[in-house]
């Protein structure tokens, strides 16, 4: 959900995909332990949460919405020092991403029957009560139907798998503000509430 007209990265032909195993997800106000290596250039990124309620295959984007189970906010924590510039990760971002705790999300499932249009959701993130992304889902680059119908292409998608939809700008990498010790990361999605996690460097 990058902004091209802002950052001035170019867009690709296919949403970039990475994958977080199961131990990074975390609670809406749980603490995200650091780990010592990952600390330097620790970053947020506040994005909407889409979690599929069961099985599917070969998704048309007609149809994609009736596999989802619900929606939340997330956090994509990253360790930026794992990522950029690319000759670090050979363009991967799995590594960087997947640390325990590294997907905070909440606070709440919110039904499709609440929200029929996941493309009408504004959200916010802030970094200490500070406003560091402001946007809405109308702005991103693909929606929710585009993105379920191009993860189930020949790949089963099981229930239960969460989806971060894309982030903003506004990211620290760019605003070359990076997390500290203690900062307490807010990411807040009209219509379903707010996830609030402290940043804590082991």
């Amino acid at each position: 959900m990058l902004m091209k007209q802002i950052i001035q990265l170019s867009i690709s032909r296919d949403p970039v995909i990475f994958t977080k195993p199961a131990d990074a997800a975390t609670g809406p106000t749980d603490d995200v332990h650091v780990h010592k290596d990952a600390q330097g250039m620790l970053d947020y990124e506040g994005e909407l949460v889409v979690v599929i309620g069961q099985d599917g295959k070969d998704i048309t984007e007609a149809n994609a919405l009736d596999y989802v189970l619900g929606y939340a906010a997330g956090n994509d924590v990253s360790a930026r020092n794992f990522q950029v510039p690319a000759d670090i990760c050979g363009g991967q971002y799995c590594y960087a991403k997947s640390f325990d705790r590294f997907a905070p999300m909440g606070p709440a499932l919110a039904s499709p029957t609440v929200i029929p249009d996941p493309q009408k959701l504004k959200y916010t993130t802030k970094v200490n009560g500070e406003i560091r992304q402001e946007t809405s889902t109308d702005d991103m680059i693909w929606s929710v139907r585009q993105i379920i119908a191009h993860l189930s292409r020949g790949t089963t998608l099981r229930r239960g798998t969460a989806i971060m939809m894309g982030t903003p700008s506004g990211v620290g990498l760019f605003r070359k503000e990076f997390l500290k010790d203690g900062d307490i990361v807010e990411v807040e999605v009209e219509g379903i509430g707010k996830i609030a996690n402290r940043m804590v460097f082991d």
